[in-house]
């Protein structure tokens, strides 16, 4: 198979390295990718929002299945575009109203609701009932979670302890705050508790697979302190995600959103990211992506044992039949080393070094660019997902650490806290 990868980010790093290795991969192309994806396959200087010069790219280059690494194409509605245009390819990821499940932070509350999916009390409001939001946010306990409906790049989410200032937020989101992101906002209950990160590829049909359970460290200080970021670390497996805890989120979370999708005659053949929250042992949804995480993807891919290509390939036909997915045992830690002054403003240009020193650990580059002579800079405030596998957390953390201390570039930063709080978990 011909395959081209849509996307340029650690997350795509992960899924060249894997798609690479499938005895069904005959050529792979990434698009636009970055400094390291060239080493699975061939970097591609097309925008995956670009759907025209994407359909020609795939006409001129035999492309037998695109595979959609973030959610933009998505929410835009790739997979109808080719639906339409060339029914007989194969697209990994959802259609334009399943991928509302991400797109439309509204749309996902309604959803858990009409098919009884745990998640937290909310209300959605618009500048014409801000007040009443107001309103709702004086029934609610702080902190108070203020949601973007539309895409915001990962920032369309505030938590605020202050009554008056989640007010005076409200009123900003709906004013602008995130464009026409925010022209509705969504208000809901604080959940407190541990989260973790469930992946699921499903074939649209009643079928699915669970790939491992991953979390992800956002904030950019250690102890989980400062601003949120995309994602600066993740450890997979997550020690309290037991039998048990993953049985009720079969029964309750997952079943019930493939079930849905199919009952409300929506097209979903892919990846559902379901970030979960664990209340006193219970499961509840916090949010739906509809692809793979980043960070998370950078652990995850470590412990899938199964042919990735083979498993998308049965899910975008709509069958997946009785492939097995199977999970190596091993745990794995990904550490993210990031540009000074991220996520805020951050130089870029800076030269990496010591790339070619690290031997126990899969360097997979997220914000990086590779020059004409070979000189790798960085170009992006995530830079390189520094993944490894170990025997526990404690293991894999420590050779991540170790690879990490190899690499360097001016103002590099990392956490030195990545799993630290799973350690005593059981």
């Amino acid at each position: 198979m011909n395959i081209l990868l849509l996307g340029s980010g650690g997350r795509e790093s992960a899924l060249a390295w894997k798609i690479s290795q499938s005895e069904l991969c005959d050529k792979l192309f990434i698009a636009p990718g970055n400094g390291g994806t060239g080493a699975y396959g061939t970097n591609v200087a097309l925008s995956p929002l670009d759907f025209e010069a994407v359909d020609a790219f795939v006409g001129a280059n035999g492309i037998d299945m695109v595979v959609v690494g973030n959610e933009d194409p998505l929410v835009a509605g790739i997979y109808d575009y080719f639906a339409g245009k060339r029914p007989g390819l194969l697209v990994v990821g959802p259609s334009k109203a399943g991928a509302q499940l991400e797109g439309s932070k509204d749309f996902a509350k309604r959803f858990m609701t009409a098919h009884d999916i745990p998640t937290a009390r909310f209300r959605s409001f618009t500048q014409e009932t801000a007040e009443e939001g107001c309103r709702f946010l004086e029934e609610l306990k702080p902190p108070y979670v203020l949601k973007a409906d539309g895409l915001a790049a990962g920032k369309g989410v505030l938590i605020i302890d202050s009554l008056d200032e989640a007010k005076k937020s409200l009123r900003e989101m709906l004013g602008g705050m995130f464009g026409k992101s925010s022209a509705t906002v969504v208000i809901e209950e604080f959940l407190k508790g541990i989260e973790c990160s469930v992946f699921v590829l499903t074939d649209g049909n009643g079928g699915y697979r669970v790939l491992p359970v991953a979390k992800d460290y956002k904030r950019i200080g250690e102890g989980d302190t400062g601003l949120n970021t995309g994602g600066m670390g993740a450890i997979s497996p997550v020690p309290f995600a037991d039998e048990t805890f993953m049985r009720k989120v079969t029964e309750c979370i997952i079943e019930p959103t493939v079930k849905g999708l199919a009952e409300e005659g929506i097209i979903y053949r892919g990846f559902i990211f379901l970030g979960l929250i664990n209340v006193e042992g219970e499961p509840m949804v916090i949010e739906y992506n509809v692809r793979m995480g980043d960070p998370e993807t950078e652990a995850v891919m470590l412990r899938v044992d199964s042919d990735l290509v083979q498993l998308m390939k049965a899910a975008a036909e709509g069958d997946l039949g009785e492939l097995p997915l199977r999970h190596n045992p091993s745990t794995a830690a990904t550490v993210m080393i990031v540009s000074g002054g991220y996520p805020g403003s951050y130089p870029k240009g800076k030269v990496i070094t010591g790339l070619d020193k690290v031997t126990d650990s899969i360097l997979f580059h997220a914000g990086t660019k590779k020059l004409e002579d070979g000189t790798v800079v960085t170009s992006g405030g995530r830079v390189i997902a520094v993944s490894s596998l170990g025997k526990d957390i404690a293991d894999a953390v420590g050779r991540s650490f170790k690879s990490v201390d190899l690499v360097d570039f001016e103002g590099k930063y990392f956490r030195r806290d990545i799993g630290r709080d799973l350690m005593n978990l059981k």
